[in-house]
């Protein structure tokens, strides 16, 4: 058998033995011990974990690395949406090039092979964001796939040209439309008139949601209500839902059912949601993370994920998702290896499912894979296991050699 690339040694999930992986014309074409073979091209794993790579469910390119023209004093929520808003006016087309295009090449080297990002249109902002992220989009298709959620972050009812600026970016190449209720004058009619734009141009739909730690109210029925009325059932995302934290675990079960029933996917976002909430209290201070692995466990779909970087929302970041699943890991006091390869999967294989991707090492699959210096995926959670190097499509996308320590020379 002539094939382009096989990789051997590889520990692959599903496999109890060390196995070889054969590629050709970017595609798998079979998995299994000791393959025999004429490759064009072949590397020995020696062992390590390999895996489609990362999933980025949500992110927002538009408004990373800002953290020098914007002020933060008192670190809330309400502090970032209006620093940023303010910014935004000054963003040029090139500026969100140069500045997403900084994250995006962390993401890769750091294993991410699917990304989401959110990305703003609206008066301040105009179209000058999405037409950047549509060339990082093309410009790093080599190594990484990005969907583009057209997003009215500012609010929609009181801005109707937003509405139309939704609508332009998705008659362009948007891939899907969100919303954030809770910065409209009118939650329940932004949800509805995002509903509608999915809609008429058949795409599916992403919220931030329920972005605080008042358990007494939320906009979450309001979609639930939506996505069943629409037939939305496994199209439909909500991210944050900090809220979730401060709940008992009686509400949280009741909650837990009405979104597996209505098949709507959970994001949770660590960084910003531990940065943002709680900013209110001086000591006992809530951590504000939704514990989506509780919701995973249920079978609701559930990932973890980066958000923002180096912004007011969030002012430090590497787009690692080993980093963030360690941290979410730490804050929800995970130990045991169940849970933790239950993470695992909130930053692989289930954002996969939220973006509809293909994902998977099989025979007839993409040739996307990434190596990660550990044995297991659990020990990859545990350690922040650093990428090695990567494949998109049968080509070598990125390289990271272990480290390496020059120990003395005896005299």
């Amino acid at each position: 058998m002539k094939v382009d690339l096989v990789l051997r040694n590889a520990r692959v999930h599903g496999f109890d033995d060390l196995i070889d992986i054969a590629v050709t014309g970017g595609i798998v074409t079979a998995l299994g011990p000791k393959i025999v073979c004429e490759p064009a091209s072949e590397e020995d794993l020696g062992g390590k974990v390999a895996f489609p790579g990362f999933v980025d469910s949500h992110v927002h390119l538009d408004k990373a690395c800002i953290l020098d023209r914007c002020r933060i004093c008192a670190g809330t929520l309400q502090e970032a949406v209006r620093e940023t808003a303010a910014a935004k006016a000054g963003f040029t087309e090139d500026d969100v090039y140069a500045r997403a295009s900084i994250v995006v090449e962390k993401a890769i080297l750091h294993g991410t092979t699917q990304m989401r990002s959110f990305v703003e249109v609206d008066p301040r902002a105009g179209m000058r964001s999405f037409r950047a992220i549509r060339r990082i989009k093309a410009d790093y298709a080599f190594a990484l796939d990005i969907q583009i959620c057209a997003f009215a972050q500012d609010g929609l009812t009181q801005e109707a040209e937003t509405l139309d600026l939704l609508d332009q970016a998705l008659s362009d190449g948007a891939d899907l439309v969100g919303g954030c209720p809770y910065t409209d004058p009118d939650p329940a009619r932004h949800v509805s008139l995002i509903f509608d734009m999915a809609e008429k141009h058949g795409v599916d739909v992403d919220f931030h949601l329920d972005f605080d730690l008042d358990p007494t109210s939320s906009n979450l029925p309001a979609v639930i209500s939506e996505t069943e009325a629409r037939g939305y059932q496994s199209r439909v995302t909500v991210g944050h839902m900090t809220k979730l934290s401060a709940m008992p675990r009686e509400q949280l079960e009741h909650l837990i059912s009405n979104l597996h029933e209505a098949g709507i996917a959970l994001v949770t976002l660590p960084s910003t949601d531990l940065f943002l909430m709680g900013r209110e209290h001086d000591h006992t201070v809530p951590r504000g993370v939704a514990p989506a692995h509780l919701f995973a466990q249920a079978g609701v779909t559930a990932a973890i994920a980066t958000n923002n970087v180096l912004n007011p929302f969030t002012p430090y970041g590497d787009a690692s998702l080993a980093r963030m699943a360690n941290l979410y890991a730490n804050v929800m006091q995970l130990s045991l290896d169940d849970e933790l390869s239950t993470v695992f999967s909130m930053v692989s294989d289930a954002p996969a499912r939220i973006l509809q991707a293909a994902y998977g090492l099989k025979p007839g699959g993409p040739a996307d894979i990434v190596v990660l210096d550990a044995t297991d995926p659990v020990s990859a959670i545990r350690e922040i296991a650093a990428p090695l190097c990567g494949w998109k499509a049968g080509r070598k996308s990125f390289s990271r050699p272990a480290p390496l320590l020059h120990r003395p020379v005896d005299g």
